[in-house]
């Protein structure tokens, strides 16, 4: 498998779908919004988009298994299965705020092992593959060189559906705020992610995220030098519903601020 090759045809998908995306934001109505849950929001627009990926990879990679979002394909993992968030930052993009995405991310024999995030609103294109360079735009990106918690900026997400860990997470959220640079909540993950992967942010930490939530950017962090952990330390943080992304030099300040509140 020529992975560059495919790369390159993934983020033509991406940018084929961020153009719908943009398209259709300029006639998006409230009218057009549904629920899949409380504060879980989702439209005819995450739907089509997501549609019109899965077909898109299905051709390059004819048999390949999906996990997606809105659940247009059977979930089924195989050799080779893509993990797709047609529109990441759903609830920005209903609310016209310039931060959601494109997040596609790949596995091969369960290693995630290619990375696309496509942000619409600054045009910025985040790819990479197994044994590439992580790039934006055509040039390659690294995570920052930050060495101390005190002197990070650090993004995280605000729970919407999930309310179990609310009292440890405003006690994280409160230490990390007298310890730290500062925080930010841009409302997608898979930017969040490809920020820290680009030094924007110095880490990025969550929980009750999903597989396509992280898959993309996650791989992106790896492959420009980061690192990626559970609240644990260990390594579920694809399936596991917690992450704790940084440049590499702050993990382990973050992961020992974060232990120690959440195993109170």
């Amino acid at each position: 498998m020529n992975l560059s090759s495919l790369c390159e045809n993934v983020c033509s998908v991406a940018k084929s779908a961020g153009d719908f995306i943009r398209s259709e934001s300029q006639k998006f109505a409230p009218s057009d919004v549904e629920l899949k849950g409380r504060n879980n929001l989702v439209s005819y627009v995450d739907k089509k988009s997501e549609e019109m990926i899965v077909s898109a990879l299905d051709k390059l990679l004819p048999g390949s298994g999906f996990i997606t979002e809105e659940n247009t394909v059977d979930a089924n993992q195989k050799e080779i299965t893509w993990i797709i968030d047609p529109l990441d930052g759903t609830t920005n993009f209903v609310h016209k705020l310039p931060c959601y995405c494109v997040s596609i991310g790949m596995l091969v024999n369960g290693k995630l092992s290619l990375g696309v995030i496509y942000e619409l609103n600054l045009d910025e294109m985040f790819y990479g593959y197994d044994g590439g360079k992580a790039m934006l735009n055509g040039k390659s990106i690294k995570v920052s060189s930050t060495k101390t918690l005190a002197d990070s900026l650090i993004a995280t997400g605000f729970p919407y559906t999930d309310y179990s860990q609310m009292n440890p997470y405003i006690e994280i959220f409160r230490h990390l705020m007298l310890n730290s640079r500062g925080l930010r909540r841009m409302g997608s993950a898979a930017v969040d992610l490809a920020y820290v992967a680009c030094g924007r942010f110095d880490s990025f930490y969550e929980y009750g995220l999903n597989a396509w939530d992280v898959a993309a950017g996650a791989f992106l962090v790896q492959l420009a030098g980061g690192k990626n952990s559970d609240f644990s330390g260990g390594e579920n943080f694809l399936f596991g519903k917690e992450i704790i992304t940084s440049n590499g030099l702050t993990h382990a300040e973050m992961l020992g601020a974060i232990r120690n509140i959440m195993e109170k």
